[in-house]
Order: structure tokens, then C-alpha cells, then sequence
């Protein structure tokens, strides 16, 4: 059944339902992994606390091993999506899950190559323009979610299927993200606390959008 944006949304809230706290713990441990273990690196690579606050850039070795660190969180990142997807399909994901993805290695180097590539696409549209970059990154938005489901793509199968599958669902996709902005706004005004209980709730709408006018979408082929 397709749903409107408030009703995409309010069954993301009823998904949340008795499980806000897992997606708070997730966000909290996302945010200490990601932000926490990078800054203690420019640390170590700046020569102390002191230096650190007062340079004027970071060191190069820093810069480097955060990037590769980055490269590393992307099958995290994807896990957390598959965990709230798994939530809205009451499917009672744990939190130690997302963790579990990086078992099987040739899925999570499946993961990062996609990702990189979505990377790759969206910028090269975006050279063009700015518009069309953020119409194709709409379109390739579900590929990490289409991983879930089909694991047997490969990475530019999913990301065609995902532009196939987003035809006709581009614009509303872009604007209940949209709808977050007030949100996010409120979020700031309360020193970042906000965020803990936003992003699950983002998170698990885009998961209810996928699984409502995605996941089952037929594509025919002409």
C-alpha cells in the first residue's frame, strides 16, 4: 500500500514505539565510534591535546587514516539502515547486529564499492549541475536498502534497480526528508541532545518508505 508522507511517518512512530531507546543507544555508539575515534587520532597525530587545539589544519597521517577509517564505517552505516528496516518489519532487531554485517567480508566489500561508486555518479552528475546530482542521488538512494533483499546484485545491478525501482518516487522521497528540517532545527536548539531521538525517527521512515513503494515495486522491462 502506498502511504502519504504523515502516514509514512506515523508508522515510523509506531514502529519506534517501545524501541525509541535501542535507536537512541544505536545513535549514541554511532556518534562515539565515528566522532569520538577520529578526534582522538588528530590528537595523536597532532602531538597532544595542546597542539591539536591550537593548529591550524590537520596533520596529513590523520587526515589519511580518517579517511580509510571512513571507508571502514560504510558497512556500519549500512548495518544501522538494515536495523531499522528490520524494525519495521517487526522483525525485533538487537543493537549488536549492525555490528554482525562485517562477518561475512566479500558483503561488506560489495557495500563499500557501492557506495563509492554511488559517490563516483552523484558527483560526476553534479559537475553538470547541481540539480541533476541531487536527483541521482535520490534515484540511487535505495540501493544499500535493495543489498537487504536481493544480496545475490551486484553493485551495478542495485544501483540500476534502484533508479528503476525510485521512477515516479524521487520527489517524495526528497520531501519527507524534507520534513525533517523543523525537526532539526529544534534539534540544534537543544545542543545536539535532539539528535539521539531524531535520527531513529528519520532513519526508520526512510526504512518505511523502502519497504511500503520499494521493496515489492515491479519494474517492467520495455
Amino acid at each position: 500500500m502506498k502511504l502519504q508522507i504523515r502516514q509514512i511517518k506515523s508508522q515510523a512512530r509506531q514502529s519506534l514505539r517501545g524501541t525509541w531507546g535501542k535507536g537512541v543507544l544505536l545513535t549514541l555508539i554511532y556518534f562515539l565510534i565515528s566522532i569520538v575515534v577520529t578526534t582522538l587520532i588528530e590528537i595523536l597525530f597532532s602531538g597532544g591535546i595542546h597542539n591539536w587545539l591550537y593548529q591550524d589544519y590537520s596533520p596529513l597521517g590523520s587526515e589519511l587514516i580518517n579517511f580509510i577509517i571512513y571507508i571502514l564505517y560504510i558497512p556500519l552505516t549500512v548495518g544501522i539502515l538494515w536495523f531499522y528496516l528490520g524494525l519495521v518489519r517487526a522483525e525485533k532487531p538487537e543493537v549488536p547486529q549492525v555490528f554482525s554485517i562485517y562477518i561475512n567480508a566479500n558483503l561488506s566489500l560489495k557495500l563499500i564499492g557501492t557506495n563509492i561508486m554511488i559517490g563516483i555518479f552523484t558527483f560526476l552528475w553534479t559537475l553538470l549541475l547541481v540539480i541533476p546530482g541531487i536527483i541521482k542521488g535520490l534515484a540511487y538512494s535505495q540501493t544499500l536498502y535493495l543489498f537487504k533483499d536481493n544480496p545475490e546484485y551486484g553493485i551495478f545491478e542495485a544501483i540500476t534497480e534502484s533508479r528503476r525501482r525510485m521512477d515516479g518516487y524521487k520527489w517524495k522521497y526528497f520531501l519527507l526528508n524534507l520534513s525533517f528540517i523543523g525537526w532539526g532545527l529544534l534539534c540544534i536548539l537543544s545542543l545536539g541532545i535532539g539528535f539521539l531521538w531524531l535520527v531513529p525517527y528519520i532513519y526508520t521512515s526512510n526504512a518505511t518508505f523502502y519497504h511500503n513503494h520499494i521493496a515489492e515495486k515491479e519494474v517492467i522491462e520495455l
